[in-house]
């Protein structure tokens, strides 16, 4: 009897050790394309390190991850494709801080739960916005905008691409006692092309969009939302050197997601690949050239800062009266 049963007894232990290992647990992951959903059109910060780490990811699988730009709806649009994937770890979503903490209280129906469609692989990248003003705009410094704001309101126009931006000008509103008038636009890259030929007046944005054309004179950065300087605009004061502190304790963030339901053994994957693609140091520089600072973390980390901000933005938004629609 035990002759018959130890040979059971070894296969029984060899199923349950098999059922044990999660799915995606090997390394054939991934076996065919990835897609990385972002939810803005190319041109701007969210576009280039999209694509910064399919460059990376890409030559460590013999697999692409391949960029799926979805623009709309400050995001939301390609938010919810990438939350109503299959959650077999070949579709990602690009987090975006406005995206993920701020929409869900400026929209009445954003088509997707952040917290809870989507589920934390890991942070990317945090930086802060910076405030450019286009040269006809009678001000060098923030002190000066509010001054001419005030002596203008409601006449100053500024442009953004997506709530968190726009989320940073209300609260330099509401600390400035201003009133400045936003002009929304689905990208970046669009924003740029209007502020450039003097159709806004102002744009909130991460320094990839503006930083080159600061740098060759046709734009002019008033004050960088944090608490450094960034190196690709080292003249540009922080909130703090300019006065209003509270205006550089939120950062900006990137980040990567998947639908929730993705194995467990597949999200751990993603993030120890996508940790090893950005150490590597031609992704820290092709990202610190774009005025972002190279910032992973674990998914634990990744989801709780989203909770946190999801909390603070929430109380911000509901402060300032902005509603979306």
């Amino acid at each position: 009897m035990t002759k018959i049963l130890r040979p059971l007894a070894t296969a029984l232990a060899c199923l349950l050790c098999a059922a044990a290992m999660p799915a995606g647990a090997n390394d054939a992951y991934p076996e065919k394309p990835v897609h990385l959903i972002v939810p803005f059109p190319p041109g701007g910060g969210t576009d280039a390190f999209a694509r910064i780490l399919a460059r990376e990811l890409s030559s460590m699988w013999a697999q692409p991850l391949v960029v799926d730009n979805r623009a709309g709806a400050q995001g939301n649009i390609g938010t919810q494709v990438g939350a109503n994937a299959a959650p077999d770890g070949y579709t990602l979503t690009f987090a975006h801080q406005g995206v993920f903490t701020i929409n869900p209280f400026l929209y009445d129906k954003i088509g997707f739960d952040p917290l809870a469609d989507l589920v934390a692989v890991s942070r990317g990248t945090q930086q802060p916005f910076v405030l450019v003003a286009h040269p006809d705009v009678p001000a060098t410094t923030l002190a000066e905008l509010t001054a001419l704001a005030k002596a203008r309101p409601g006449k100053l126009t500024y442009a953004s691409s997506s709530s968190g931006p726009q989320m940073a000008v209300e609260m330099y509103k509401m600390a400035a006692g201003v009133n400045l008038l936003h002009v929304p636009y689905k990208g970046a890259g669009p924003a740029v092309v209007d502020l450039l030929a003097g159709h806004v007046d102002l744009m909130v944005a991460n320094p990839t969009s503006v930083a080159p054309h600061v740098r060759s004179g046709k734009l002019r950065a008033l004050v960088v939302f944090g608490q450094e300087r960034v190196s690709v605009l080292p003249d540009a004061p922080t909130a703090p050197e300019a006065g209003y502190p509270q205006l550089g304790e939120n950062p900006e963030w990137y980040g990567i997601t998947v639908p929730a339901g993705t194995p467990a053994a597949v999200i751990d994957r993603l993030n120890r690949d996508i940790a090893a693609a950005l150490s590597r140091p031609q992704a820290q520089k092709a990202i610190r050239d774009l005025g972002m600072t190279p910032s992973t973390s674990s998914p634990e980390e990744f989801a709780r800062q989203i909770r946190r901000d999801h909390e603070t933005w929430g109380r911000v938004v509901k402060a300032s009266g902005v509603r979306a629609n």
